[in-house]
């Protein structure tokens, strides 16, 4: 009995350390799988973090204002630089002769051959080569100014030259002539030079002496002048059949400003305010504004309720764009099928255009594609996707209106262009000191866009504006709407 209980035991012993054996074993099959899982876990957590520093870095690049001069890393076999040779070589392009000789000058052999050094040269014909220089030199002017007085009422009189551009005399006698002043505004606020570069430009190039101050009073003396100039424009703004609406971010006195655009065919008005709201686009349009409005989806301009709108259709693909590279799953096709919707609208346009469709059958074939994004927009969980969805839910009308509108733009981008030049000035001086700073701005930008949309010589212009007489400004004259 015995020695059966003590086989019972070892039989026993024997099946338990079996089991612990195969648990031991089946402990580090699990082990190694679990390892392997952990280096899996650990290599897909590099590639989530790639692909979050990739949206991350889009996500950044669609934020920047008139985005991204930088193209990104340069290409690893990129084109060879410079022409192409044979018929790939492209336009020879190359300077004219001026159409006038100011000055003529004859060029002789020299006195020796460089070669041999020979002194018995042939002259076999002569060949005209053309230079165009830039003046230098700065005209110093005076002008003998006769005063005077009235004798019926004793009032004071004094001469004026169609050249001076002030009547102060004493010590302020001393001035900038109108071409010069004129030039001055045009580097600053087309060309984007500062006040301190445009006086280094002054003193280098022709060697007038002028100082920061000097040149921030120009510019207030220049937008002074052209106040009546800057009133016609804010007239034909309201008066336009269409108008392309944008804003930005701007400083003044390192406060938060807003610099407002309103594009039309023929002239460009821009606003700087302490507001983004509706009562400045309220101010410039006139608040029964009945026109055709191009521009985002920035709500106050919805409340233009006589008007009729076209939502940015660029605005709304980048939106796409980016619900498409961030969601997952079947998040993705809401944006997709947004994304083809709009891309059929400006295709649909573009046959228009091309004569290829009616405007009839346009419209027809618009209403499908109305209807179509109507389907789509219902109760979205993303949160992106349901934004999108609301959005579009919204302005149905206006998503397409630019086919129902000949001659409208789908895009805003004729703003943002407006905007563009301003923005590259915001980033060399941050912006407007001061809001005297900040009105001038607007409409020396305002004057100087407008009078190159009408094709008018800038710098001409502001020259007969700053030398015309109180009152007597040349106004700008649109060609139509």
């Amino acid at each position: 009995m015995a020695e059966k209980e003590q086989a019972q035991s070892t039989d026993a012993k024997e099946i338990f350390l079996a089991e612990i054996d195969r648990l031991r074993k089946e402990n580090e099959a699990l082990l190694a799988e679990l390892e392997k899982k952990n280096s899996q876990v650990e290599k897909l957590h590099k590639e989530l973090k790639k692909k979050d520093a990739v949206i991350e870095e889009l996500q950044r690049s669609v934020k920047r204002q008139t985005a991204p001069f930088s193209k990104g890393p340069p290409k690893a076999h990129p084109k060879r630089p410079g022409r192409k040779r044979g018929a790939a070589y492209g336009r020879k392009g190359h300077r004219p002769p001026p159409s006038k000789i100011d000055e003529t000058y004859a060029v002789p052999l020299p006195s020796a051959c460089p070669g041999c050094g020979g002194t018995r040269l042939v002259q076999e014909r002569t060949l005209p080569q053309y230079q165009t220089e830039i003046p230098r030199k700065p005209i110093a002017r005076q002008f003998n100014v006769a005063c005077g007085h009235c004798a019926d009422c004793g009032c004071a009189v004094h001469g004026r030259h169609p050249l001076q551009t002030s009547n102060a005399l004493g010590s302020a006698a001393s001035q900038l002539g109108p071409n010069a002043q004129a030039l001055a505004v045009h580097l600053n606020k087309n060309a984007g030079l500062s006040h301190g570069k445009i006086t280094h430009l002054f003193e280098t190039v022709f060697g007038i002496a002028l100082s920061r101050g000097g040149s921030a009073q120009i510019m207030l003396r220049a937008a002074d002048r052209c106040t009546s100039a800057y009133c016609n424009i804010m007239v034909w703004v309201r008066q336009s059949a269409w108008v392309v609406a944008d804003e930005t971010g701007w400083k003044v006195g390192g406060l938060l400003h807003w610099l407002h655009v309103f594009v039309t065919p023929w002239a460009t008005l821009y606003v700087i305010r302490d507001s983004r709201g509706h009562d400045v686009a309220e101010d410039a349009l006139g608040s029964d504004y009945a026109g055709h409005m191009v521009h985002d989806g920035w709500q106050p301009y919805d409340r233009f309720i006589h008007a009729s709108h076209t939502q940015c259709n660029a605005h709304l693909l980048r939106r796409c764009k980016h619900l498409i590279e961030q969601a997952r799953g079947r998040a993705v096709a809401f944006p997709r099928q947004v994304k083809a919707l709009l891309l059929k609208g400006l295709a649909l346009r573009d046959a228009r255009d091309a004569g290829i469709y009616s405007q009839r059958t346009a419209e027809r074939k618009v209403v499908v594609l109305e209807d179509r994004l109507l389907d789509l927009c219902t109760l979205k969980t993303h949160p992106g996707n349901r934004r999108l969805s609301n959005f579009a839910q919204r302005h149905i009308p206006d998503i397409f209106n630019y086919i129902w509108h000949p001659g409208t733009d789908a895009t805003n981008y004729r703003g943002e262009q407006a905007i563009r030049p301003a923005v590259v000035n915001r980033k060399v001086w941050g912006g407007s000191r001061t809001e005297n700073g900040a009105h001038a701005e607007g409409i020396l930008k305002s004057t100087l866009r407008t009078a190159a949309q009408l094709g008018y010589d800038t710098i001409h212009f502001l020259a007969e504006t700053l030398s015309a007489p109180l009152g007597c400004e040349p106004q700008l004259v649109p060609k139509g709407n």
